[in-house]
């Protein structure tokens, strides 16, 4: 069970300036007392849970239902129902209701004051209220979520937060629900403080990064990375045989867990060879075996891809350990959909399942695999009904990408996971290739490796202008160059130059064969990755050979049909000159796989124009409004919004969007707009008589 309650906690912007001090500010002001210089109530979970009124510690009531409702009500979100919190505390009570108001009073005692009242309550709900308030674990959540730019002396603040695990010592007998989301807030804030550890290390004096790795190993004794990090600080304070000694433990302590250890050995031969070429990696570690973890490569360094690792769904309908149920049948869907996209490393569903066997949670098993993101949740089953939540966590960073909330009525047990299982690939997808592209665009160009030079050029492809498409062609050439083998860059390169081609920014007959030229490069690189056969598609309708460009987009598809693009492209070839009907179900299926695709307007206007050819002119003028309102809808959305307004007789609102393309181009008019596309003659006429209408020309 997820926390639903609100919780009016506010701020602005991070109240520390670079050198970790507080600051003052607006927002800042109302959260302390009117010259006191305090919070009014502060609460710390980071540990042992505490509350301190007005810099005084107060006693706790000696219930552990209610300290755990209090801390359940700070960190929760959204209005609660009594209901909720019976189920969350009480398994089998003899008066629930009776004892909520009880614990309920206790908190009162805690929080509220005379003249400020915190708990509040209102028919069947419950909200807690602490705006003027510190804490501690929503401050960390809050600040981590930017980790990346946080200074040492904020980091080393929020670091000295933690005292011990989340709610330390407060662990309830008989209250499944509860010790379910207090492992789970555990899981959390073990790997925020992991990533806060990490973040310090990067950034803090070199003679005070060991100790942080130290901490950041009791924390994560399995993550390679931070073995590595501290062999080689080791080495280069002169301290080989602590070196030695830690190298040797941590072989074993791998080798135990039926870990590979050879990557740590190598980097650490790699930090003594630099240090002293003449050093030798002592036996003891160097003929540790290496061991079959799944994960038996840096995949970091060695795939061309960002890499993510599906933990298995908690099943939270049953109370057996059985596998095979929902919630497995879910993760493997997902696991197999993903890596049918091919643009990402898919870690395999035998090893996240050895390692939820063995009870390792999803941020531990993200850093023992060095995976760069993990997607964990649960599912709950009831009799008519199924709730899948999930959460999509950046695991270098402890920041939570993406989450969400699935409730489904159970009408067709199949079709409703189908349906979820489809939002989840999706989601994850879209998620990580906006994060990578987000990063990649704020990397020095000189300084991109393949991966981040294919993401840089997405970023400038997906704006739709001239300038940004020659910048995005120039970051994929980039990229092949980089890595020959790298079929996502070639298909890339592949759209820009058809860009060119359908936008009018250059000749099209050259355009048309270089769009060809890379799309089949494309193919050679991996012909079994959907975003080839994309590409290849799109490049033969370019060259007039629709049944050709079906063929190949349908292949994208049968790869993988959870490839959003695939479809979509489908419903543009079909909503000009192929079955109308068929457009508007590849359109509808591509805005379900990926709800908020950067090519959302083309969704939207394939489906506007397959209603033209229809003649549903009023249905196809709204799909048109919608597109148009999309950022990056470009003069040819434009112009399908507004013929299919001047179908629909609102000629007006028609010469309106006419008027908005001619701002950026105007000399724009209907031969432009017919060259783009490839209509069937009775069609091409259509537009030609509506475009008298519009006085467009």
């Amino acid at each position: 069970m997820s926390p639903s309650v609100t919780v009016a906690f506010e701020r602005s912007r991070d109240p520390w300036d670079e050198r970790g001090s507080r600051r003052g500010n607006a927002v800042e002001s109302a959260l302390l007392r009117q010259g006191e210089g305090v919070p009014a109530v502060e609460l710390k979970m980071l540990g042992p849970l505490t509350v301190r009124r007005h810099d005084v510690a107060l006693a706790l009531p000696a219930s552990r239902k209610v300290r755990a409702l209090l801390a359940y009500l700070a960190l929760a979100r959204h209005t609660v129902t009594r209901s909720q919190l019976c189920e969350l505390l009480w398994e089998v009570p003899s008066d629930p209701r009776g004892e909520l108001r009880w614990c309920l009073s206790k908190i009162r005692g805690l929080v509220d004051e005379p003249d400020r009242r915190r708990m509040s309550a209102q028919g069947d709900t419950i909200k807690l209220d602490l705006a003027d308030c510190s804490v501690d674990a929503i401050e960390v959540t809050a600040a981590t979520q930017a980790i990346e730019t946080l200074p040492y002396m904020r980091l080393k603040a929020l670091a000295t937060l933690f005292a011990g695990d989340f709610l330390d010592g407060l662990e309830l007998d008989g209250c499944p629900a509860f010790t379910g989301w207090l492992a789970a807030q555990r899981r959390r804030f073990r790997g925020r403080h992991a990533a806060l550890l990490e973040h310090l290390v990067k950034t803090a004096p070199d003679d005070e990064g060991v100790g942080y790795l130290e901490r950041w190993l009791e924390l994560a004794p399995f993550d390679a990375r931070a073995h590595e990090l501290l062999l080689n600080a080791l080495v280069r304070h002169d301290r080989v045989r602590e070196s030695e000694e830690h190298a040797a433990a941590t072989a074993r302590l791998f080798e135990d867990e039926g870990l590979d250890f050879s990557p740590i050995r190598d980097a650490w031969q790699r930090a003594k060879t630099q240090r002293d070429p003449s050093a030798v990696v002592p036996t003891s570690a160097a003929s540790v075996p290496v061991a079959t973890s799944g994960a038996s490569e840096d995949i970091l360094t060695v795939a061309r891809r960002a890499s993510v690792a599906v933990m298995p769904f908690i099943d939270c309908s049953t109370v057996t350990s059985a596998r095979g149920g929902t919630a497995d049948a879910l993760a493997h869907d997902v696991i197999t959909r993903l890596a049918k996209l091919r643009s990402l490393f898919v870690i395999a569903q035998g090893t996240v399942f050895a390692l939820h066997d063995r009870r390792v949670g999803p941020d531990e098993a993200a850093r023992m695999l060095n995976v760069d993101y993990v997607a964990s949740g649960s599912v709950l089953r009831r009799d008519t009904s199924l709730t899948v939540t999930i959460e999509l966590v950046e695991t270098r960073t402890a920041r939570i990408v993406w989450a969400e909330v699935f409730s489904r009525k159970l009408d067709d047990a199949f079709g409703v996971l189908d349906e979820i299982g489809n939002s989840i690939v999706g989601s994850i997808a879209s998620e990580i290739e906006t994060s990578e592209r987000n990063r990649a665009v704020l990397r020095p160009p000189n300084s991109l490796d393949a991966w981040e030079a294919h993401h840089r050029g997405l970023w400038h492809m997906y704006r739709f202008n001239k300038p940004d498409n020659d910048r995005a062609q120039h970051f994929f050439e980039m990229a092949v160059q980089l890595d020959p083998t790298f079929a996502r860059a070639y298909a890339g390169l592949s759209f820009t130059h058809w860009q060119n081609a359908f936008q009018g920014w250059a000749d099209r007959g050259p355009e048309t064969d270089r769009a060809f030229e890379a799309a089949g490069q494309s193919i050679m690189a991996d012909d079994r990755d959907p975003a080839a056969h994309w590409a290849l598609g799109r490049s033969l309708w370019l060259r007039g050979q629709f049944d050709q460009s079906v063929v190949e987009l349908e292949q994208a598809i049968d790869l993988s049909p959870n490839f959003a693009l695939g479809h979509y492209t489908l419903a543009f070839v079909h909503c000009q000159s192929g079955d109308p009907y068929a457009a508007i179900s590849f359109a509808d299926r591509s805005r379900d796989l990926s709800p908020c695709d950067p090519m959302l307007f083309g969704m939207l206007a394939t489906t506007a124009l397959a209603l033209v050819r229809l003649g549903r002119f009023a249905e196809a003028a709204n799909f048109g409004v919608k597109a148009a309102s999309r950022p990056n809808a470009h003069a040819h959305i434009l112009a399908v919004t507004a013929f299919s307004l001047a179908l629909d007789g609102r000629i007006d609102e028609g010469r309106a969007y006419l008027a908005s393309i001619r701002k950026t181009r105007p000399h724009y008019g209907l031969d432009d707009y017919l060259r783009a596309y490839q209509f069937a003659p009775q069609d091409e006429k259509l537009f030609r008589d509506i475009a008298e209408r519009l006085s467009m020309h």
